[in-house]
């Protein structure tokens, strides 16, 4: 999603750009603005004159990326779970963004406003999907309060545990096929686990 050239961007996409990967690498507290500056190949006043401070880069970079989540969520099948749905967002945009993934890392895990902000932003989405499930497969299935902090765990947890986790598989772990059998057995888990007792009620 990032094949537009740098040299085709404005200077502020691409200090944005340059951000993304920075911080990917490095993080937020170990990137300065001048590098920043210096890798987009612009002054280090443009940071200031288009973000206002580094924070306000990091903000921005930050709603470009919830931006292109949500923008991948609204071409996806309606009547798919969290899971399924997630599945094929992350073989879209996680699966080709080694950057993406390592920024997501790296924000998650530093203690901040900024990525505790972060991750209530993701928190409020999982929160709607689950409303939107138990509307399908009944009010009392999941603990309202735990259940969104559930489904992120399965969520991100690879994605934050990839570099431990991948050294005791045989395959990349964000490949398109490993990402669609591991969001089948994520759903499989939520369906069975948060609503089973529908199918036991049927004889299922």
């Amino acid at each position: 999603m990032r094949a537009v050239a740098k040299s085709d961007l404005t200077g502020r996409a691409r200090l944005r750009e340059a951000a993304l990967e920075l911080f990917a690498e490095n993080g937020f507290e170990a990137t300065s603005t001048r590098a920043v500056a210096a890798a987009a190949g612009l002054s280090p006043a443009l940071v200031t004159r288009h973000f206002g401070s580094k924070q306000g880069l990091r903000a921005a970079v930050d709603e470009y990326v919830l931006d292109r989540i949500t923008e991948q969520l609204r071409d996806l099948d309606p009547d798919k779970g969290l899971m399924a749905s997630l599945g094929e967002v992350s073989a879209r945009v996680f699966g080709a963004d080694p950057v993406l993934r390592g920024y997501l890392r790296h924000a998650l895990l530093e203690d901040s406003e900024a990525s505790a902000a972060l991750f209530s932003r993701l928190l409020s989405g999982a929160r709607a999907e689950l409303k939107r499930l138990s509307a399908v497969y009944g009010e009392h299935g999941p603990d309202a309060e735990w259940a969104p902090f559930q489904m992120l765990s399965l969520i991100l947890g690879p994605l934050l545990l990839e570099r431990v986790m991948q050294p005791n598989l045989d395959e990349p772990m964000f490949a398109p096929e490993v990402l669609a059998r591991r969001s089948a057995a994520n759903q499989q888990l939520l369906l069975r686990g948060y609503y089973g007792f529908l199918e036991g009620a049927d004889g299922g």
